[in-house]
Parts: C-alpha cells; structure tokens; sequence
C-alpha cells in the first residue's frame, strides 16, 4: 500500500505563518513561537480534559436520575394494576401526587412575584418619601424674598422635587393598576401600599399648597377689591397681577401651576382606580368617581388658592349685607367677572398644557367663587333663616325673605352659568341650569331639611294665592262662545284639544297650571335628580293634588246622582270635569318631558318594590295624579249621564208603560196612514224637550270630547231603557201602533242628529225592533219558520239588518205585532 499523499496546509494555517514569518529575519523567532503553542495546546488539553469529566458526571447524574424516574413510574403503574379493581375515586388517588407537585410550584412562583413586586414597589414608594423629605427638608429654608429672587434656585428645585414626586406616583399607580388587573387578590399588598402613599401624599400636598402660596403672595396676589374710581361711584375693573406679571415671573407661575396642576391629576388617577377596587369604601364607589374628570368637580386645586385669598376681604362686605343678600350675590358675580378674561388668558393654556382634558379654566374659577358664597349661605344666611322660620311670629316676612333669597340665588346661578358659557359654542343642546359643582343650589344637598323648608313655604305662598282666586266665583266660569250657545255644529268636531279655550276650562285651572309651572322651572335649578325630585313632589304635585281634591269636592256638594238635574249644578260640574280634562292635558304633556322622564326613571329605580305596575305607569312622574283626574272625570260624567236618564225615565214612563196599547182604537186608518203629518205621543213631549235641552247644555259647557262621549252613553242607556221596558210579547202592536212608534223613535233620534249624521247606530235595539214590526204579515210568518228551525240564525237575522238583537228576543218582536190588525 503507497503512503498517503501529503494535504496542502489550511489557508488559516498558512495565513497564521505569513503573519508570523514575513522574511528571513524571522526565523530566529520560531522556538519561542513554537513553546508558547505548545503551552496553549496544553491549556486546551487540560479543558477537554475537565469537560469530559464533567461530562461523564453528568452524564452519570442524569442516568441516576432516570432511573430513579422509570423506577417511580414503574411503581405508579404497578399500584395503579393493583388499585384497578377499586373505585374509581379510589383508584385517581395515586396520581394525586402529580397535581400537588404542580401546585406546589406554582405557589412558590407565585410567592416570587410577589417579593418582586414588593421589592418593587418599596422601592418606588422610598423613592416618593424621599423625594417628599427633601422638599419638607428644603422648605424651612426658603422666605418670601426668595421665592422671587432671580438668582435663587431653590424655588426651581423645589419644583423638579415635587415633580419627580409626581412621577413616583405614577410609578406606583402604573404599577398597581398592573397588580389590581394581573392578581386582584393581592389586596394586602395595594392597600398597604395605598396607606404609604395617601401618608406621604398627606405632608406633599399641603406642602406643596404652601409654596403655591407664596408665590401667589409675591406676586401681590390678592389684590385690592376696591380703588378710587368705586369710591368716587364709577365702575372700573380689578387689576389682575396674574396679566401683569412680566415674563419670568410668568415662567416661574406656570412652572409652579403645572407641577400643582400634575400632582391633583395623579391623585384623581389614583381616586379612579381605588374607586373599581372589590374593597372600595362607599364613598368611594359613587359612580362620580368612575369619570375621572369628575374628581374636578370641585375644582382645581391651584385656581381655588387664588379664591381662598379673597375670602376674607369679601365676608368684610358680606357682614353688612345680611339683609339684602343681592348684593352679596352682585359681589361675587362682579369679582368673578373682572378676572375672568385673566383667568382664561393665562390659565386655560396652562390647564391644556397640563394635559387635563375637559377641563375649563373659567368653570373652575366661577366654581371657586361659588364655593365662597356657598360658605357664607351655609354658615350665616340660612340658620338665621331657619331661626326665624320655626318661630311663631312673623312667618310672613320669613316666607318673603327666603322667597326673595331663591330668587337671587336663581338668578345667580343663570348669571354665573352665562358667564362659564361665554365665547364657547354649545353644539347639540344647551344644558339647562349649573352643574352639581357651579349650582349655588348644591348647599341644599347636605341640608335636606332646608330644601323642605323651601318647598313648604312655596306651597304654601302658591295656596294662599290659590285661595283667593277660588273664592272669585267668576273663575271657576268659562266664557261661552256665542256660536255654542246658537248650536254651531262645526264646534263640535275640534277633538284636537291643547289649550285651555279648548277645554272650555275655567281660569282658575290654568292660574293652577301656571304656577305650578312657576314651581317646576324653580326645580331645574337644584343640581341633582334627587332634589328635584324631592322638591317637586312636595311643591308643584302637592299644589296641584290640592286642587284636584278641592275639584272633587265641589263636584261631591252638587249630589248629582241624588237630587233633580239644575242647570247651575250642570254647569259647575261640567266645568270642573273641563278643569279636571285640563290638567290631566297638561300634565301628559309634562310627562313626555325628557326632564320627567328622567326623574320618574330615577324615582322608580330607587324603589325596591314596583308591583303590578304597567310598563306605562312605571316611566310616568304624573302617574298617580293623572289617574286621579281620570277616575274624577269618568266618575261625575257618569253621575251626570245617571242623572239625565233617571230624569228621562221619570218624565216617560207611563208613555213607555202604555206603548202598543194608547189610543189605537179611536184613531182612523187614514190618520193612521199619514205619518208625515203624525204628532208625536203627548206622554212623551216632555221627556223629548227636557233630553234636547240638557243635552244642548252639555254641549255648551263641555269639552267637545266628553260631549261625545256623554252623548253616546246617554244614546245607548235611552236604547237600553225603551226596548226593556217595552213588554214584548205581551202588548200587541197594530199598524197605526207601529207607525206612532216609529214617529216617537224619529223624534228621539232628531235630538241627536245635529252631533250625528246616522243617530240609528247608537239605537241599535229600538232600530231593529222597528225593522221587525214594520215587515210584512207573509215575510213575518216566513221569518217565524225560519227562526224556529234553529239552523243559522245569525245568517238568517244579519240578512234583515238585523245585528244587534238575537233570535229569541226577534221571536218575542215579532209576537208583538198584531196580524192583520
């Protein structure tokens, strides 16, 4: 066998020899080149070498290992054969090790992300106590001269301090916003955590207050309320030294502004979040705190440091005017007013720049100042009032002084909202009153039994006002229209009511409408539905369901269904029913407001318990009330209906006892005959002209609605009533019987007929009995079979005309006619 052939060098070995040996003069240089890679191929020897024996041990650990795992699967198999002939339960057991094993592990994963986060945390909430002592630390070396001072830097790093602060917080929230997601039941943790913060944030926040107000105190901040153009009575603006400021006093405002501005942000981020918390406090969990521009309300802190200063200088002015609280109110409005251009000038792009979004400068600045009102009212206005309210003497002038006070504060509000609104356009609606934080109403929120107070003494200012409209006679009349009175049909056919001519109601329903009205618009002033809701069932309900019982009164004194029919007690009641008709308009109206809407739905859903309410009742506000004023009216509509066929049935009934039987034998065929010239029964005339003339009353002072209605009804009973007392199949009609019939029936009819074209709808009965008796003896006889086979009598009848009376009553008719009589 040859030898092999020698392989050429690698190109790295001959590149690692032209790098070495260039030339000749590096020959010299090969036994040192040569010991230093013999040394390196030692080290790398030594290494293999230690790697293979950690190989093999390894490899060896590994093998223990393994079997140890086949060994316990081995085990694991074997018990579950032995176990197989148990229970199923019995025979999981076993591998019950297995799940342990995994819960196990993961319990202490979880135990290290939660050291993780606590060291985390801990680390994040030193970083906030710290940077909180360096400002504390910092603060008591800082004066007022300072604070201004150009070449002072303290007051900037006072201010990199706070916002660092600021960061931290956040770092936090972000963090724990991450926890409350990730792993709600680390509850301890966020709480404990939570507990620090508000501790730390309890010595930033007031701290940070007092540098903002030094600042504002070296910048002349508050000015003067007065200046010598007020004294000499001319009207001239307070100087604002937040526009006069010169640049860096402005820079370093806004510096300060901002940093405030950030940390009231990450506090309203952090009232948000402990707000969704599962063991979030009451207070906490109110649905305002849900928005987070809501934690706003009330303000921001950094414009309510500007109002605070004023406070003092106005309760100067305020002492003086107790008794004339509008000039407290033009006060306020006046001071709100002349900063308001500096406010939004400087402010609002400060605010924008802080990033609180839907935040106005001018809201916050006119909230601040109504705060200060609301402080005065609350501490020095209304308990005098109250005072003097529960005394006995001098009620009047109380009713006035608080009457006179809502009435500023109304008109207060309407200014101030005026003034939040100005150079803003509104796009969709504008909103009707102040919100909850702007309303001077909000002081009636803490003190409900102030607001019932107010509502008591309206009420009562509304029933004495009341009263002496009742007691003019003159208003519970109604103006007739002179085309009524002459029998105008067209006026009949307006069933479009609105109005209160519509109803022909008296005035002093629509006096009633019109303040209870009055009393609803006060209402929209109170900042929530609660309150209104409050107020408007103990003011404007209250009013108007006295009115509906002194209605329902007057109508009970006439006794309409116990004495005879006047024509002054048809027209007070009619009336009153008009009243009645009137207001329930009115109040349906209101019903379908979307303010009422509202209220009834947050009226309903603080209710536990809605039984058997329709879905139509439940979203009314006016549900009770409208279903008094129906009942009402149905009710004295039905006593008057009584009433007029009681009176009929009195004035007709020997005629109606005698039908079929008067006077037949002494008339002769050709007076019979002559139907045209037939004159009515004498017995029934009188009933005929008192019928036409009350119901020509009813149309007079009636709504046109419940004119139709009565008229039918009193259709209907005098159908039911003349063909139930007729004693069928006893009395026995003969031709001129039946004709006489017929003329009597054309004569009731034409009193109806100027409200209806075919008044024979409404006379169902007596119109088929007349079709019944004027058939001829050989259609009769046949009808008789037909009707007596029992086979379709429906058809049978309905072929005739004849709807309304069945077969046996047709029978008893048709017996009462008398065959070629």
């Amino acid at each position: 066998m040859s030898p092999p052939r020698p392989q050429p060098p690698a190109a790295s070995l001959s590149g690692f020899l032209d790098a070495h040996f260039t030339s000749a003069e590096d020959l010299p240089a090969a036994p040192a080149l040569s010991e230093l890679l013999r040394r390196e191929c030692e080290g790398l020897g030594v290494s293999v070498r230690r790697l293979e024996a950690q190989l093999a041990s390894s490899s060896a650990s590994w093998l223990a290992r393994s079997g140890e795992a086949r060994s316990g699967l081995r085990r694991i198999r074997s018990r579950g054969e032995d176990m197989a002939a148990r229970d199923e339960g019995e025979a999981a057991a076993p591998g019950m090790e297995l799940p342990a094993i995994v819960r196990e592990i993961q319990r202490i994963d979880t135990i290290r992300l939660y050291a993780e986060a606590t060291l985390q945390l801990e680390a994040l909430v030193g970083n906030l106590e710290d940077a909180t002592f360096s400002i504390v630390r910092q603060a008591s070396k800082l004066n007022l001269s300072s604070v201004l001072r150009r070449a002072s830097n303290g007051m900037e790093d006072k201010q990199e301090k706070l916002l660092r602060a600021v960061d931290a917080v956040r770092d936090i929230e972000r963090e724990l916003v991450k926890i409350s997601l990730s792993r709600p039941q680390w509850t301890n943790l966020i709480v404990a955590v939570d507990s620090r913060v508000d501790k730390t944030l309890a010595i930033l926040r007031p701290q940070a207050l007092t540098d903002y107000r030094a600042l504002l105190a070296a910048l002349g901040w508050p000015p003067s309320l007065s200046s010598p153009d007020m004294e000499k009575d001319k009207y001239s603006q307070v100087p604002n030294p937040l526009v006069l400021m010169n640049e860096a006093n402005k820079e370093k405002y806004s510096e300060s502004f901002l940093a405030l501005c950030a940390l009231q942000h990450v506090q309203a981020n952090r009232e948000v979040r402990q707000c969704k918390m599962p063991a979030a406090t009451p207070i906490l969990s109110d649905s305002k705190y849900f928005d987070k521009t809501a934690c706003f309300d009330n303000g921001l802190w950094a414009i309510d440091e500007l109002v605070h200063p004023i406070v003092s200088r106005m309760e100067y002015h305020f002492s003086k005017w107790s008794e004339q609280p509008e000039f407290i109110f033009a006060l306020v409005y006046k001071i709100a007013k002349d900063f308001m251009d500096g406010v939004d000038d400087i402010l609002q792009p400060l605010i924008d720049q802080a990033r609180l979004v839907g935040l106005s400068a001018k809201e916050s600045w006119v909230t601040g100042m109504v705060k200060i009102l609301l402080g005065y009212l609350e501490t020095q206005i209304f308990p005098a009032l109250v005072t003097s309210y529960h005394r006995n003497d001098n009620k009047l002038e109380v009713h006035s002084s608080w009457l006179h006070l809502n009435d500023q504060m109304i008109a207060f509000d309407k200014r101030m909202q005026l003034l939040v609104d100005s150079g803003i356009q509104k796009i969709a609606f504008i909103s009707e009153g102040l919100s909850r934080s702007l309303s001077v109403f909000s002081i009636y929120s803490g003190h409900s039994d102030w607001l019932q107070i107010w509502a008591d003494i309206e009420v009562n200012s509304a029933q004495d006002k009341l009263k002496s409209e009742m007691e003019n006679e003159t208003s519970w009349l109604f103006s007739i229209n002179p085309q009524d009175e002459l029998g105008d049909q067209e006026s009949t056919t307006k069933f479009l009511l609105s109005t209160r001519e519509d109803y022909k109601a008296p005035p002093v329903s629509e006096f009633v409408v019109k303040s209870a009205s009055t009393m609803i618009d006060r209402s929209h002033a109170l900042p929530n539905k609660g309150m209104k809701i409050q107020y408007t069932r103990s003011t404007s309900v209250q009013f108007l369901n006295d009115f509906f019982v002194v209605l329902h009164e007057r109508c009970e004194a006439l006794q309409l269904s116990n004495t005879a029919l006047e024509d002054e007690s048809l027209l007070r009641a009619s009336y009153a029913i008009n009243a009645a008709r009137y207001c329930e308009c009115v109040l349906r109206e209101w019903d379908e407001d979307t303010t009422f809407l509202d209220m009834a739905a947050h009226r309903n859903e603080n209710k536990e318990q809605i039984h058997k309410r329709s879905a139509q009742h439940r979203c009314s506000f006016f549900a009770d009330e409208i279903a008094f004023l129906v009942k009402l009216g149905t009710n004295f509509l039905e006593q008057i209906m009584s009433s007029i066929l009681i009176e009929f049935e009195d004035l007709s009934w020997d005629y109606v006892q005698n039908i079929g039987s008067s006077n037949e034998q002494n008339q002769s065929n050709d007076q019979v005959l002559d139907e045209e010239n037939l004159e009515v029964s004498p017995g029934f005339v009188a009933s005929l002209d008192v019928l036409r003339e009350r119901i020509m009353k009813l149309k007079i002072y009636l709504n046109s609605k419940d004119f139709l209605d009565i008229w039918r009804s009193i259709a209907e009973g005098l159908d039911y009533f003349i063909y139930s007392s007729i004693r069928w199949g006893e009395v026995k009609f003969s031709g001129p019987g039946v004709i006489q019939l017929r003329v009597d029936a054309k004569a009731l009819l034409r009193i109806f007929r100027p409200y209806c074209s075919r008044p024979e709808a409404f006379f169902p009965f007596v119109t088929d009995s007349l079709k019944l008796l004027t058939m001829r003896e050989t259609d009769v006889q046949y009808f008789l079979e037909a009707l007596k086979n029992g086979k379709d009598n429906d058809n049978c009848l309905g072929r005739r005309g004849l709807h309304h009376v069945d077969a046996s009553q047709a029978v008893k008719v048709l017996r009462s006619k008398k065959i070629g009589g």
